[in-house]
């Protein structure tokens, strides 16, 4: 019944048109709020989207590294029984150090990345090659996939250089003193491509074949730095991770891929919070327009409140009714808001309405991604506020001092 009323109420011609205009002005900041909430969210999903994407093309969906050292000794035994496990698509066998490449007066500082021949299958980062073709060569005459930011500082095209690069790797010694013949390794290397990915990789990994950087290192044939492992279905990582650790025990590392990047996961997590957060601020000033509208709406219906309680309306009705009268602004502005975003994103999906400048980007438009949390969490969020806002005027509505004397 209450809800009636405040259907009534808000139709209703008011004597002092400013109620109405506050009314439409708490309405309409809402639907701003509402809509503008959603529409960040929604390109801060589009964005996380794309950088999760990029990250997915060169960390798997599983990685077995050595819990504490650079390297771990893997048995025939256990390769056998990772072979065996339901679930896995294909591994690779990696080893990984620092070395120094160098062309000339051009040099680099780079993350080395010796793999085996089914790296291919469970990263994209053959699927990502802006020159050259995916050759790393073998022990004797290796070939090296660089970055395209190291590319750029060694200065060369990676896919058509005829000259041989310079690389220096550290292996491990036992004496506390560098003895420069048997402590680096000095060999030369050819590149083959370049891959473009995203600046994290780009700028400092070099990929070769496993067998080379072994030989350099001095490592045993069974000792490397991790395995990293595709999946069929991601959805079971933990049951896959489950089954991983009862064949390799404690003594390894086993991450999935959110476990490989929980720095950059937590920060687009806060960066979505704090977001959420700022733009609540909208809404906020929407409530103070709302306090204002039921608050002269409460003064102007004085007499219809003294008559509701005179046919046996309590305090705790009356009072629901402006709070119902609040809900209202809400449920309007909140829903014109949600709409209106959702047309606004499925323009800017269909039709690339803005841009992104610049020219220097995987894509050339904001990218959107809708999700029924942000709805809910949005919703919620509205009315929340709506709600406290509501209170005030309706305790106030409340507390009136019934009485039917004319004025």
């Amino acid at each position: 019944m209450h809800f009636l009323f405040a259907w009534r109420y808000f139709k209703a011609k008011k004597s002092t048109n400013a109620i109405n205009v506050i009314a439409w002005v708490s309405i309409t900041a809402i639907i701003i709020g509402t809509a503008a909430l959603i529409l960040v969210l929604s390109v801060f999903n589009g964005f996380e989207g794309l950088v999760k994407s990029l990250y997915s093309s060169f960390y798997t969906d599983l990685k077995i590294s050595p819990a504490s050292g650079k390297t771990l000794t893997l048995t025939a035994g256990q390769i056998q029984k990772l072979k065996g496990i339901d679930g896995i698509k294909n591994f690779s066998l990696v080893v990984e150090e620092k070395a120094l490449v160098q062309n000339g007066d051009y040099q680099s500082v780079i993350y080395l990345k010796g793999v085996d021949e089914n790296y291919r299958y469970v990263t994209g980062v053959a699927d990502h090659l802006i020159n050259g073709a995916y050759d790393l060569g073998n022990e004797d005459a290796p070939k090296l996939v660089l970055g395209a930011g190291v590319e750029g500082a060694l200065g060369i095209q990676a896919g058509r250089n005829i000259f041989t690069l310079k690389i220096y790797l550290p292996r491990k010694s036992n004496s506390n003193q560098v003895n420069l013949l048997e402590d680096i390794s000095n060999d030369t290397i050819r590149s083959s491509a370049a891959f473009l990915i995203q600046q994290d990789f780009d700028n400092k990994y070099g990929i070769t074949n496993i067998d080379f950087v072994k030989r350099s290192l001095k490592l045993d044939s069974n000792q490397y730095s991790g395995v990293e492992i595709a999946l069929y279905d991601p959805a079971v990582t933990n049951e896959i991770k489950k089954k991983i650790r009862l064949v390799f025990g404690t003594n390894y590392l086993i991450q999935n891929r959110y476990e490989q990047n929980r720095s950059l996961y937590a920060i687009m997590n806060a960066e979505r919070w704090v977001i959420y957060g700022v733009l609540c601020l909208i809404l906020v000033v929407a409530a103070f327009n709302m306090i204002g509208a039921l608050t002269m709406l409460v003064l102007e219906k004085q007499k219809d409140i003294s008559v509701l309680h005179a046919l046996g309306g309590n305090r705790q009705f009356i009072g629901r009714i402006f709070l119902s009268e609040g809900m209202l602004l809400a449920f309007l502005g909140g829903g014109i808001g949600m709409l209106l975003a959702l047309l606004l994103a499925w323009l800017q999906l269909k039709f690339h309405l803005i841009p992104l400048q610049g020219g220097s980007f995987l894509i050339n438009y904001f990218p959107v991604k809708l999700r029924l949390f942000d709805f809910l969490l949005v919703g919620v969020t509205v009315f929340v506020i709506a709600f406290l806002a509501s209170w005030l005027p309706s305790r106030k509505a409340a507390a009136q001092e019934f009485s039917l004397r004319s004025e």
